[in-house]
């Protein structure tokens, strides 16, 4: 009988994992269960996803803020120019405090109109509309609100993050200002932390080139343990997250160590050769709020080999299309299972791969992981995916 399902993507419900625990047992286990419970089989090329927050916490990998405060204070002697910060609650607000709390005098430079992620800081429109020439102009604190007028409010978490920075000051030693331009910093003092994620090496090497005294990335903070044992030797600070008003998660560490040893336990305990991804934000773009939900430094920090490389897919839409009224209908499929069959190893180029993704694997898997488990109350912290490479023309 022919295939009636391609791909399909299970949630897993775990127990709550604690500190310290087996985080391969717990996989595994978790997997195991699922299977018995609803009655389904692992098949070869199978992928297993496993949130970051997971791996993190069963390394117990968390810090105080103090920590970060030390670090500072060990890397910098004076004011600190922090140079293009995403706007964000739950991601850079913790770190922020714990800036001010070295009680160094903080020149927070913010992007505009919106931070690299797409969080905005006013209406494009508006911009414009007062003569801001975001490429060139300057804005201090005091000019903002005169040009914009009061608090001007995030679209979705109704936070004016202007606000909300200025407001974790330690005697008043936060000042806020809007560019586009790091070398900004420099008037204020030559030592900097650049905050960005994605753009953070060109904003460094921009800033070195001007002949910065010390510029440090947020991947060069927490890079070893301080007083906890929590550290993250590639990433540092990228990736965290809030854990409690006093604490952040880093990035887990150690994960392609992690993911080769739960495909190494499930090959041993099911006989199928499973593919494994550790994953953590999304990279899509919300179309409404214009924002890229990828806070972290990658989406995936650690995955099994067979997760390298991007697809290499025919648009089969387009052989349909391209074949329609010269191919007779009931021999289309047949047309359609021979193109795909027979198609190049490398259709970079190729008319016939015209419209599909050819985005990193892990990127697309990880954000359909990300889509499914959620950020909120699922608990489902593994993702199952079946079929995902299967295509058409997969008996």
């Amino acid at each position: 009988m022919a295939r009636t399902v391609g791909t399909t993507v299970r949630g897993i419900i775990t127990p709550i994992l604690k500190e310290g625990d087996d985080l391969v047992r717990f996989v595994v286990d978790s997997v195991l269960r699922a299977m018995k419970s609803e009655n389904f089989n692992l098949r070869d090329m199978d992928v297993l996803g496993i949130t970051e927050s997971l791996v993190a916490r069963a390394q117990g990998n968390y810090i105080p803020l103090d920590d970060i405060t030390v670090d500072i204070n060990r890397l910098f002697t004076g004011d600190i120019g922090l140079v293009f910060p995403i706007l964000s609650r739950n991601r850079f607000l913790p770190i922020l405090k714990a800036l001010a709390m070295t009680e160094k005098k903080i020149h927070v430079f913010l992007n505009y109109p919106s931070d690299e992620l797409g969080n905005h800081l006013m209406q494009v429109e508006k911009m414009y509309e007062v003569g801001i020439n975001p490429y060139a102009d300057l804005l201090t604190e005091k000019r903002y609100r005169e040009l914009f007028g009061g608090r001007v409010l995030h679209p979705f978490t109704g936070i004016d993050y202007v606000d909300l920075y200025k407001s974790v000051a330690v005697n008043d030693n936060i000042e806020i200002y809007l560019t586009n331009d790091p070398r900004s910093a420099l008037d204020y003092t030559k030592e900097i932390l650049v905050a960005n994620i994605h753009d953070r090496f060109k904003t460094k090497e921009i800033l070195l080139d001007a002949e910065a005294e010390k510029v440090l990335c947020l991947d060069d903070i927490l890079t070893r343990p301080v007083s906890s044992k929590g550290y993250n030797t590639e990433y540092g600070l990228l990736g965290s997250n809030m854990a409690t008003e006093t604490s952040i998660k880093l990035f887990p560490r150690d994960c392609n160590k992690i993911v080769m040893e739960i495909q190494k336990v499930l090959r041993e305990e099911t006989g199928k050769h499973i593919e494994v991804m550790v994953y953590g934000d999304g990279a899509f773009k919300d179309p409404r709020g214009k924002i890229w939900e990828l806070a972290d430094p990658v989406v995936s920090p650690g995955y099994t080999p067979g997760l390298e490389g991007t697809p290499n897919e025919i648009k089969l839409k387009y052989i349909a299309d391209s074949h329609s009224g010269v191919v007779a209908p009931e021999d289309m499929a047949d047309l359609v299972k021979s193109k795909i069959r027979s198609k190049d190893q490398n259709l970079i180029g190729k008319a016939e791969s015209s419209g599909t993704t050819p985005r990193q694997l892990t990127d697309l898997l990880g954000s359909l992981c990300d889509l499914t488990s959620g950020s909120g109350d699922k608990g489902t912290p593994v993702v199952l995916i079946q079929g995902y490479f299967d295509n058409y023309a997969s008996e």
